[in-house]
């Protein structure tokens, strides 16, 4: 994967300012012996001691700002915006046609908003800024960003490298307009959705992976979707909830299999997995996925050993909307093991998000070492990928 240490630098620049400063005031008395001389607090030299820094400097508020990604309105960066970034410390934002013209306007502000995070707002690390640019009927900025073709067309070829290649072209088209997070590949196993790959566990789970190997050779960040798999789903989760009525055995031996083949063999800091809101009733009866403990927490971490970021799909679709406040839907995801709750088109909504995150953890519902947890992988992970 390439690298940059531009961040790493400009931490070790930050952390070890003091240190000049202390070295330059002894300057100006007798020099101690050397054995009396103090030792030197070491700055932090691995990704994960940076890491760690950075989260111990964050307010409580910056971390759960960190845990949102939102939507914005416009194509450039406008007051709305603005507040989202200073007073909600707001950590991802994800694009979609309302805010893309041209590739030049598309990567102005791509820079305008990572410019006023890190100005203005003084956030400690860059934005994540995400697309859903999957494929097929899915592809946004129709005309700026070229469409790749859809995951069923890829499948068929019956070539895996060719998902390689389609997610590698897809990933340097969306690096050159600020874009550092692609919301795909499609990991879920059907033979009837264009956004999968194949109806085959086996097919879908090679294909999947040679996705993310492709992401990965361009050093972007990319989303696995949607855990724990709804190629088995009968409606539309925009609109109300679904329930998948299989069996443990049959999840795991199908729809589970591209997600935890991926988890073996990649880097939990290379990519997220995305949770859908449907009911798995094997699993949890009464929630669905991104609300439930079972289903992030002891399956996702537990038996599979994911340890990278667990995004939640919008919790504006009226699988979740229609039966959960949304204060209480993000507060929920968090407690049951998500690291990102995503909320994707209304203000009000986006604001209602993180104050009921706020008032969870003012509640002592979230602990400050839970917050710490997430906000540490998601700082990895940006670290990781020098955004």
């Amino acid at each position: 994967m390439r690298r940059n240490i531009g961040w790493r630098m400009a931490l070790g620049a930050l952390l070890g300012a003091g240190l000049v400063a202390v070295a330059l005031c002894a300057g100006c008395s007798p020099a101690m012996p050397a054995a009396e001389k103090p030792a030197q607090a070491s700055e932090p030299q691995t990704l994960e001691e940076q890491a760690d820094a950075i989260v111990a400097a964050m307010t409580t508020n910056e971390k759960i700002g960190q845990m949102v990604m939102i939507g914005i309105h416009g194509t450039e960066l406008d007051e709305d915006s603005k507040t989202m970034l200073r007073q909600f410390h707001i950590g991802g934002i994800v694009y979609f046609d309302r805010n893309i013209q041209s590739q030049d306007q598309l990567k102005s502000l791509s820079e305008q908003l990572q410019a006023y995070a890190q100005g203005e707002a003084q956030q400690k690390v860059p934005l994540f800024l995400a697309i859903d640019e999957e494929g097929g009927t899915v592809s946004r900025g129709r005309g700026v960003i070229p469409a790749p073709p859809s995951e069923a067309a890829i499948g068929a070829s019956g070539q895996p490298e060719r998902a390689r290649m389609s997610a590698a072209s897809t990933a340097q088209a969306l690096r050159a307009v600020g874009i550092n997070l692609n919301l795909a590949p499609v990991a879920d196993v059907s033979s009837s959705d264009a956004r999968a790959f194949s109806g085959d566990a086996q097919t879908a789970a090679r294909f999947t992976e040679e996705a993310v190997s492709g992401y990965e050779q361009e050093g972007m960040l990319c989303a696995l979707k949607h855990f724990p798999g709804i190629g088995k789903g009968a409606v539309d989760s925009h609109q109300e909830v679904s329930r998948v009525d299989a069996s443990r055995e049959t999840l795991e031996r199908e729809d589970l299999l591209p997600f935890a083949e991926v988890i073996a063999s990649q880097r939990p800091e290379d990519f997220l997995i995305l949770v859908s809101h449907l009911i798995y009733p094997c699993y949890d009866a009464a929630h669905s996925a991104s609300q439930s403990r079972a289903v992030m927490t002891d399956l996702l971490r537990g038996q599979l050993g994911y340890q990278g970021i667990i995004l939640t799909d919008d919790l504006e679709m009226g699988a979740v909307a229609n039966h959960v406040p949304l204060r209480q839907a993000g507060a929920n995801a968090v407690v049951a093991g998500a690291d990102i709750v995503l909320v994707c088109h209304e203000y009000p909504h986006e604001e209602e998000v993180y104050l009921g995150i706020k008032d969870a953890v003012d509640a002592g519902e979230i602990s400050e070492e839970r917050l710490d947890a997430s906000v540490r992988r998601i700082v990895l992970a940006k670290l990781a990928h020098a955004l």
